[in-house]
């Protein structure tokens, strides 16, 4: 039982750092685009700094809650499960 719990946390967090990666790539992907886009139409108006700013900070939300905020949850995942045993 404790294996398949650690397996579907496992599970969890790999599906929640791939999501964060496709997230990534999407991002340059689109922003590279604008930016090419913007370049070539208007260069003297650098207009594709605002998605790139905007999207950004959402990304960087993202990345800090797959991996810095998911850790505390484990942390707290563990202790509760201490807790749990000493009642036994």
């Amino acid at each position: 039982m404790k294996n398949r719990d650690m397996y579907q946390r496992a599970r969890k967090r790999v599906k929640k750092r791939l999501g964060f990666y496709l997230h990534l790539a999407i991002y340059v992907t689109v922003n590279f685009l604008l930016i090419a886009t913007n370049l070539s139409t208007t260069a003297d108006c650098l207009w594709a700094k605002w998605p790139l700013m905007g999207w950004g900070i959402g990304l960087f939300f993202h990345g800090a809650g797959v991996f810095l905020f998911s850790e505390k949850s484990h942390i707290i995942q563990k202790m509760i499960e201490n807790e749990m045993e000493k009642d036994i």
